[in-house]
């Protein structure tokens, strides 16, 4: 038996005892270390030599390392009577396994000491893990009484909120109470005013007949009154405006010479001959030049100028006007007045202050203009500031970009349009508020479209003789023009005929609207999504070819043509259903309107010969007729068409909106379109 073990398992078993089993388990050989140690022998079973419990153990050995290798697999056999450890490791062998089993030596002295070290270790610990459990719990119920307070002040916090947007709510309230009153009074107040200051000038008049010197020294007093009033009103109305956000932006290009020579003429009549205080107005650069809203530049300094006259008794008031840094202007108006402590710096800016003076009370001035002033200034992109010290007068700076920033967004709006953007679809939007135009900008650069901004209809032409957009987004009700004509070109004109139109208006005009061909309208204001969408859907959809009318009755056809005359639809006709059929055939139409009783044909029958032909079975249909359907020829009827219109309810936006449904339901285009006419 030995001489027939492999060298490799003879090295394999080269220490220790050796023993090879067999697949029951019995020993089939043992080496001579095996026969001493253990007292065994050839076929005897390994489990024989277990100590008593852990026979299975044994058995669990032998039948693992018959089939795999098996690694310090430790059993209790007994040795001389005595149970000893052994850590066995084995392999399978022709059928059975080889093993071989290291005496594992017990020193109990060094495992007691062993255990006694881990037994102090593991107190130790217990210890310690105790006194973290406390420190644990201390912290915990720390925590729930932090998060305690915390919610009671969120509570706080909360109810505070409350609080505040309630009362926030109701300044906002009280705010747009008070700017509507203000707007309804000025205005009401501006009709009496106007009566008042044309009789005083009347009265004044010496070709009205004459007045006693008293007369009119109490006539000019009432003329004087009711200027100062319209002053009034007029200020309380820009005040409203600005706080409203209605004020509208009207930048021109003008020059700082020509702006402050004409300020100059409308300011020196403020002035008397024999005035103490001098006007100045000092000559600007020859190349400054200005692109803002010059009535709204003009309206802040001629505040500043009126002003500066009140409070200087003598002296001058100097305006200038020069570059600023980062390619701004500054107007500078500077007086000799009484001028203004550090401390009402900031009050002055405010509606209804004014600061307590002897001069003050003889002048009487609103306590608005300064305020209107900065709120003008703001708007305009610039700046309001002062420097006055009592008794050395002030100088007011008005600072305001050189380009106005929306003048400058829209020059590089226009500037990115002149060039195409290679995947971007062409979008043309003619309108004329420049914050919408930035808005669609806004919305449409993200989403594909690059926006042709255009102004007025001129501009809109122009671009359209270089550029075919993808769709057109247009407002009707246009600054000093309405765009209605550009519409009805568009749709009536071949070239263009086929470009979706969106219409988007303050103007409830659906209906003229989608008479005269748009393809939608909605309302101002118009939501990203909303737009996006629609333009998707409408860049999509192709140009409407042709429309067959299929219709024995010769009034209703001429009835039809010219309920669709000037829109971009192209008419074919046919008076009865074989003629119809074919026409279908051969042209191919976009959409065909059927009647429903025919000479030699019902709608049925047409509708299956259409249904049957590959040519014409995507054709959607519209059925018009002035019969009384029963229910099961409606229910029939409304599986094989569009639409079911009755004749005597059609009118012109009828036909265009279901026209355009029922092709937008069968999502017919240009590539549709001309793949069925090929």
């Amino acid at each position: 038996m030995t001489a027939s073990l492999p060298a490799s398992l003879w090295h394999f078993l080269s220490r220790e005892v050796a023993l090879v089993c067999d697949a029951a388990g019995t020993l089939t050989w043992v080496d001579d270390r095996a026969v001493r140690l253990l007292e065994t022998g050839p076929g005897q079973a390994l489990r024989s030599l277990a100590a008593q419990g852990t026979e299975d153990k044994v058995d669990r050995l032998v039948t693992l390392s018959r089939d795999e290798r098996v690694e310090r697999w430790e059993v209790i056999l007994c040795v001389g009577g005595q149970p000893r450890t052994f850590a066995f490791r084995g392999a399978p062998h022709e059928g059975g396994s080889a093993l071989v089993g290291s005496l594992v030596t017990e020193d109990y002295a060094a495992s007691l000491s062993q255990v006694s070290e881990t037994l102090s270790e593991l107190a130790s610990l217990h210890r310690e893990t105790e006194r973290q459990q406390r420190e644990l719990k201390r912290r915990a119920d720390e925590l729930a009484r932090i998060n305690r307070e915390l919610e009671e002040s969120n509570r706080g916090v909360r109810t505070l909120h409350a609080e505040l947007d309630e009362k926030t709510e109701s300044l906002v309230r009280a705010a747009e109470i008070k700017s509507r009153v203000v707007a309804n009074v000025s205005h009401e107040f501006r009709t009496p005013l106007h009566s008042i200051l044309g009789l005083a000038r009347l009265l004044l008049n010496p070709a009205n007949g004459s007045l006693s010197p008293e007369q009119q020294k109490q006539v000019q007093f009432i003329r004087s009154s009711g200027e100062a009033l319209f002053e009034l009103v007029n200020d309380l109305l820009d005040l409203s405006k600005m706080e409203s956000g209605k004020a509208t932006l009207r930048p021109v290009h003008f020059g700082a010479g020509d702006f402050l020579g004409a300020l100059r003429g409308m300011m020196r009549p403020l002035v008397l001959a024999d005035s103490p205080v001098e006007l100045r107005f000092e000559t600007p650069p020859a190349d400054l030049a200005l692109e803002t809203d010059e009535a709204k530049v003009s309206q802040v300094v001629r505040n500043l100028v009126s002003n500066a006259l009140k409070f200087t008794e003598k002296g001058h008031v100097t305006v200038t006007a020069e570059r600023g840094p980062e390619d701004t202007v500054c107007f500078r108006v500077s007086d000799t007045g009484i001028g203004i402590a550090p401390e009402h710096h900031a009050h002055i800016f405010e509606e209804f202050t004014q600061v307590e003076s002897p001069l003050q009370k003889q002048v009487k001035g609103t306590g608005l203009g300064l305020a209107l002033s900065r709120r003008l200034a703001e708007f305009l992109g610039g700046s309001l500031t002062v420097q006055s010290a009592p008794g050395r007068g002030s100088t007011f700076t008005f600072t305001l970009p050189r380009v106005h920033p929306e003048v400058m967004e829209m020059v590089g709006m226009t500037e990115r349009s002149q060039q195409l953007e290679p995947g971007r679809a062409p979008v043309l939007v003619l309108e004329d508020d420049r914050q919408t135009l930035f808005l669609y900008e806004k919305y449409l650069s993200r989403s594909g479209f690059q926006v042709l901004p255009v102004r007025t209809v001129e501009e809109a032409r122009r671009t359209l003789q270089r550029v075919r957009p993808a769709a057109v987004v247009m407002d009707v009700m246009l600054e000093g023009e309405t765009s209605w004509s550009f519409l009805s070109e568009l749709k009536s004109n071949e070239a263009t005929r086929d470009i979706p139109v969106l219409v988007v208006t303050l103007m409830d005009r659906e209906q003229k609207a989608r008479a005269l061909g748009a393809d939608e309208f909605w309302l101002k204001p118009l939501g990203e999504e909303q737009l996006l969408r629609k333009l998707a859907e409408m860049a999509r959809s192709g140009p409407v070819q042709k429309l067959l009318i299929i219709d024995d009755d010769e009034v209703h056809r001429y009835l039809l043509r010219q309920l669709l005359r000037d829109t971009p639809y192209l008419l074919s006709e046919a008076g009865t259903g074989p003629e119809g059929l074919r026409l279908a055939r051969e042209q191919t139409p976009d959409l065909i309107f059927l009647d429903f009783v025919l000479p030699d044909m019902t709608a049925f029958d047409v509708l299956d010969e259409l249904k049957a032909d590959p040519r014409t079975r995507d054709i959607p249909v519209i059925l018009h007729t002035s019969r009384q359907l029963q229910e099961e020829e409606r229910a029939r009827l409304e599986k094989g068409t569009s639409t079911i219109l009755a004749k005597h309810k059609l009118s012109r936006e009828v036909a265009i909106t279901r026209i355009r449904d029922a092709l937008h339901k069968t999502g017919l285009g240009t590539d549709r379109g001309e793949s069925r006419r090929g």
